[in-house]
């Protein structure tokens, strides 16, 4: 499958001028990728002003995903501020061509910034198939907390799960904390034997935030495959299901791993 990981500037609450960006830089990637990532709340920046930005479900935003979707013949995904039956979340939209699209409300808001104070958490993980791939997509703070992110596993009590081939963070994760999400990344890919991306903003926010990007694609078993610091662009790199799953018959570790359910 091929990637495309998108490391951009925001706009600060601008959500049509963050829009027509996205729109010229994505235009050359029509026909040559699967799966086109943006960063968190890619139209606002991490605004905690949740009142004024939220959109509908039927709002520009998502009209401008499903067009960008259909135009390039693949799946994109990112989250922005959404508004629906009386509260607000910061939600990963994962778009297809045809329009179908699945969402993800972010679980673990960033207390640091009071996030929980603006937005609702979200209950339930997701997990996605797309061109043979089963990824699970989520936002940011999500990366700290490993129980959250792990890969699926059963007991003899449970049916068969189906691991998920791809863990997919979006983010908006200051320049302090830059070697945290390298690291983090590294572990998450090691522990759950899966393809982890992150991808990030850089530059600098409304609250005067630095951002060094760091966005990245690490292989299932911890390896670099890509990254981008300290500027914006797009990397497109091609995922091979074949060598995971390879990897994972080779290491079994996952059916080793503690069962547990979360509350």
């Amino acid at each position: 499958m091929r990637v495309s990981i998108v490391q951009s500037t925001l706009v600060w609450e601008n959500p049509d001028q963050n829009r027509a960006n996205f729109t010229l830089k994505l235009a050359p990637l029509a026909g040559q990728t699967d799966l086109v990532v943006l960063p968190e709340m890619f139209s606002t920046g991490f605004s905690m002003q949740a009142e004024k930005l939220a959109e509908p479900m039927d709002g520009p935003t998502m009209h401008w995903l499903t067009a960008q979707a259909r135009f390039l013949n693949a799946a994109i995904t990112g989250s922005f501020i959404c508004s629906e039956d009386g509260h607000f979340y910061n939600r990963l939209v994962f778009m297809r061509p045809d329009g179908r699209f699945d969402t993800y409300d972010k679980k673990h808001l960033f207390t640091l910034a009071g996030e929980q104070e603006h937005y609702t958490p979200g209950k339930n993980r997701l997990n996605i198939e797309w061109k043979g791939w089963r990824i699970c997509p989520l936002i940011c703070y999500d990366l700290r907390f490993p129980a959250w992110s792990r890969n699926h596993v059963s007991d003899s009590l449970t049916p068969v799960q189906q691991p998920y081939d791809l863990l997919l963070y979006v983010a908006n994760w200051p320049s302090r904390r830059a070697h945290h999400w390298r690291s983090l990344l590294m572990a998450r890919a090691i522990e759950n034997q899966s393809f982890t991306i992150g991808v990030n903003m850089v530059g600098t926010d409304g609250n005067g935030f630095e951002y060094s990007g760091d966005s990245t694609v690490v292989d299932f078993g911890g390896q670099l495959i890509c990254q981008i610091s300290g500027q914006e662009d797009i990397i497109t790199t091609e995922l091979s299901l074949a060598d995971q799953q390879h990897y994972r018959q080779q290491l079994p570790f996952l059916q080793d791993a503690d069962f547990f359910t979360l509350p």
